[in-house]
């Protein structure tokens, strides 16, 4: 592979772009190691004499693990949404996955913290706001990525015209927005902020309009043909 020549007018290029192929394999990996590392902070009561009742009290834990666990599900499912329609990477996008991967890899820390605050009744807000900003970078990346992979078009695949790209875009800039409220609401109230945090999830898992829209107008030619 050669370095792309940069001629006159054209923008700025980082590099070889590369096929986003192994890109998306590598974060893959990442994402389901850091989403099973999540149940083994989910450790068992000590004794079986009150069983239940210890069981019962390792709520904080099961609600992290679920929140997280249903969290990290919506950034792998968006990763996939986004690198569906990026052609090509170059070493900007190597370089903000990247560190998009280094932030997820943390999450599962996050949210042991987080569980051990409500189960023990102090930190609570620092916990929620650790937890909170670790989700709230990871929508400020994928923004970043997805913001330069659209600039000129020049990464985008010709899957997505720019209704699609606007709906996607639309949605990262949501998820900004929703999640850095409910980091700021668990700074002055915790259970507030993760109630916030976690309405946010069957929200996220619902369709993007702009694709639904995008794929039915394939559809409706392939039935005209």
């Amino acid at each position: 592979m050669t370095e792309p020549v940069q001629g006159p007018g054209e923008s700025m290029q980082f590099g070889v772009e590369r096929d986003p192929v192994r890109v998306v394999a590598f974060s893959d990996a990442v994402i389901a190691i850091a989403i099973t590392l999540l149940v083994l902070e989910i450790r068992p009561p000590h004794g079986t004499r009150h069983l239940l009742h210890g069981l019962a009290s390792l709520w904080p834990s099961y609600l992290a693990y679920v929140v997280t666990f249903m969290l990290i599900g919506q950034v792998w499912a968006n990763h996939h949404i986004m690198f569906d329609h990026i052609r090509s990477a170059d070493r900007v996008v190597l370089f903000l996955n990247t560190v998009l991967l280094m932030d997820i890899a943390f999450l599962p820390f996050a949210a042991s913290v987080l569980a051990e605050a409500f189960r023990d009744g102090h930190g609570q807000r620092t916990a929620v706001v650790l937890h909170g900003s670790a989700f709230e970078l990871a929508a400020v990346l994928f923004n970043l990525i997805w913001w330069y992979a659209r600039h000129d078009r020049r990464l985008l695949a010709t899957t997505n015209d720019s209704a699609g790209a606007t709906a996607i875009g639309r949605r990262f800039q949501l998820a900004l927005i929703w999640l850095g409220t409910g980091t700021l609401l668990g700074a002055l109230l915790p259970v507030l902020g993760v109630a916030v945090i976690a309405a946010f999830i069957p929200y996220y898992w619902l369709p993007i309009a702009g694709e639904i829209a995008k794929a039915e107008r394939r559809r409706g030619r392939g039935d005209q043909t």
